[in-house]
């Protein structure tokens, strides 16, 4: 199987190994994809880590519901004009045959309309004001993992689709400063798990105002540099300030006795990730995944040579329990439908971070053929280290993607100070630019008009500097991260 090569058409090689990785494909109800076993097993593993994540700081897991009344979503203004335009709304409740067509009952139209989710603050808010009276209910600390629909306009696997799986947390606190060191402090976890477990660097920042969540006072991001340059944003947390509290009137009793609203947060991250991990590891043989995500972390391929199958069939079966007892996903692969070398092709396309080839001769030497995934480059082990080597060379693997993604992020980052520079790095280059802005919407506005760029974040990790804007020439306090995004 050939795949186009990233610098001749990035686009479509993404596309490409999605479907011939066999993680996704679309369904054919526009917009929606369905994720096939091998890419449900990355999403699973993502899902548990994150959740160990989470839970080891106190969070708890619940569901709420998929459909929202719409007088409930209505609730808080901002939040509702930001999601109005791509809600899709359910109205009745029945559908009746007419001439063998299947349509609509008029008669079981819904007395009030509902929305399937584009986010569940207002279901989760209303819900709130029975859950907590007294600082005593304070804080309250759930995660959500569901799905959630927004419509778009253009839809791409993982990257943007209109159904997409995620996790959304939702808190509730007693004070404002107990409400920003939660969003921090998820911002920090997802940091650690892109960076742990996807092996992906990011850059923290803040969301200038104009590209605030709807219905938030302040919004953090982690945001990625891809290979092809473009910026992705991994995740987001809210502070919602008292925002939702006052819509929903969720009021609790503080430790004097008087009334006041609930400080609250959100924050999430979805399916996007895995358009992450393939757009900022892979090459053009396939994926590459990090060991710690992958479904499966060794496969074991036989060389058979029809007179001895038997040996190499028991010493891989063998090898396949040891690696498993050690709490390795491994995978033995002894369908003799398939060559070695058709074999060989599939595995470096699914991105399995080593192969174990097993033939007649290995065994009689008792060394295996071992080759990684992420250098492409084979070694030979004595049977007997296989067990250590192993473990050893999964962090490796590990340790070296990262490595690799950390050198292209800090090499894509620039500062540039005139806009002719600016454009004509955004077109050559691409990658994160710090650059002036003097803060108004008009500016940025322009700006993306004429290079597609857009300002991802403030950034927190650099000092502030004064300058000019550098496309207005206006007083700026501090640099800004511009990029062309996905």
């Amino acid at each position: 199987m050939i795949i186009n090569k990233r610098k001749e058409n990035y686009s479509k090689w993404y596309n490409e190994i999605i479907y011939k990785s066999g993680l996704a494909e679309f369904s054919g109800t526009r917009g929606f994809m369905i994720i096939k076993p091998y890419g449900y097993s990355v999403w699973e593993n993502i899902k548990y880590e994150l959740d160990k994540m989470l839970k080891e700081t106190g969070h708890q897991n619940v569901y709420f519901p998929i459909l929202i009344p719409k007088s409930i979503l209505s609730k808080e203004e901002n939040h509702v004009e930001f999601f109005s335009d791509g809600c899709a709304v359910v109205t009745h409740s029945k559908m009746i045959k007419d001439n063998k067509k299947l349509i609509v009952d008029p008669k079981h139209k819904l007395q009030e309309e509902l929305i399937i989710r584009p986010t569940s603050e207002s279901i989760i808010w209303k819900t709130y004001k029975k859950w907590i009276q007294s600082y005593k209910d304070l804080p309250l600390l759930l995660n959500q993992w569901g799905n959630a629909v927004r419509w778009e306009m253009r839809t791409r696997l993982f990257l943007r689709t209109n159904e997409f799986l995620w996790q959304e947390g939702h808190t509730a606190h007693s004070s404002k400063e107990e409400a920003i060191i939660e969003t921090k402090k998820i911002l920090d976890i997802y940091t650690s798990f892109s960076k742990e477990f996807m092996a992906i660097p990011v850059l923290q920042g803040i969301k200038p105002y104009m590209d605030k969540f709807h219905g938030s006072e302040k919004t953090y991001c982690i945001e990625a540099v891809m290979q092809d340059g473009k910026a992705l944003q991994i995740g987001t947390t809210h502070f919602l300030g008292q925002n939702f509290s006052k819509s929903f009137n969720v009021m609790f009793t503080n430790f004097n006795g008087k009334k006041e609203y609930v400080w609250s947060t959100s924050w999430g991250v979805s399916t996007r990730l895995i358009g992450g991990l393939i757009m900022s590891h892979s090459d053009d043989k396939g994926l590459i995944l990090p060991p710690k995500i992958a479904p499966i972390q060794v496969v074991i391929v036989p060389i058979f040579c029809n007179k001895k199958n038997y040996i190499i069939n028991e010493t891989a079966e063998k090898i396949l329990k040891l690696l498993k007892k050690n709490k390795i996903r491994a995978f033995y692969d002894n369908r003799k439908i398939f060559t070695p070398g058709w074999k060989f092709n599939e595995y470096e396309i699914k991105g399995i971070p080593i192969r174990i080839n097993i033939g007649i001769n290995e065994i009689k030497n008792e060394k295996l053929e071992i080759f990684r995934r992420d250098t492409c480059t084979k070694h030979y082990v004595h049977i007997n280290d296989l067990k250590n080597y192993i473990k050893k060379l999964l962090d490796k693997v590990q340790n070296n993607i990262y490595k690799i993604a950390l050198y292209r992020t800090e090499k894509s980052i620039i500062k540039i100070d005139n806009f002719s520079d600016f454009k004509n790095h955004l077109n050559k280059t691409g990658g994160f630019i710090l650059a002036h802005w003097d803060g108004t919407r008009n500016t940025s506005r322009k700006i993306q008009e004429e290079t597609e760029a857009t300002i991802r974040f403030i950034p927190s990790c650099y000092e502030k500097e004064d300058g000019k804007c550098i496309y207005s020439g206006k007083y700026s306090p501090q640099r800004v991260v511009f990029s062309k995004a996905y």
